[in-house]
């Protein structure tokens, strides 16, 4: 069984001590939010003898993915809880933006990116493109500067594939946005 489908009480020493390391170990691309608020951490198993660490992309071709794990095994390397340590990148099961924690939604808007929004829904935020295939489009998105949803998207592919670039009327900044998958 893997430290992710354990309570927090249920983790041993050692992978209670891994678990404090990745929260210190922050997103190349967006160092204001740690590995376990992105919620890339798919699962830590922890003995006296070894450390194995599993990890989602966000995307497949996600180019940060080499850094954070080299960045992971490091962290967790200089904490001496095993003499091996391993960090894989595991397909197991698919990433999600809802696996970001609340903390990460906070940093995220901090930092000036608007997190992604929840899955659509039919409501008053919702806007509907009266195209001939009728497409709905997902809730507006929010500034995170500002919090008005006066926003237009400018180009849904943004600097890397989980990122759209967004601009915002009321308080006229541009800003990338988490998209929601």
């Amino acid at each position: 069984m893997t430290a992710t489908a354990r309570p927090e009480t249920g983790r041993t020493p050692e992978e209670a001590r891994v678990w404090d390391a990745l929260r210190d170990v922050y997103d190349p691309e967006i160092p204001t939010i740690s590995v376990v608020d992105l919620g890339i951490i798919h699962s830590v198993a922890a003995t006296p003898e070894r450390v194995r660490i599993e990890i989602l992309p966000t995307f497949v071709a996600c180019p940060a993915i080499d850094v954070m794990r080299e960045q992971i095994r490091e962290a967790v390397a200089g904490l001496g809880v095993a003499p091996e340590v391993s960090v894989g990148v595991t397909f197991a099961a698919q990433w999600s933006s809802d696996r970001i924690t609340p903390a990460g939604h906070a940093r995220l808007r901090e930092a000036g990116f608007a997190p992604p929004a929840d899955a659509p829904s039919f409501t008053a935020d919702t806007v509907v493109d009266l195209n001939p295939l009728g497409r709905v489009r997902a809730k507006l998105v929010p500034c995170p500067y500002c919090d008005s949803k006066n926003t237009l998207l400018e180009n849904r592919f943004g600097p890397t594939l989980c990122r759209s670039i967004y601009y915002c009327n009321n308080c006229r900044q541009p800003f990338e946005a988490f998209k929601a998958v």
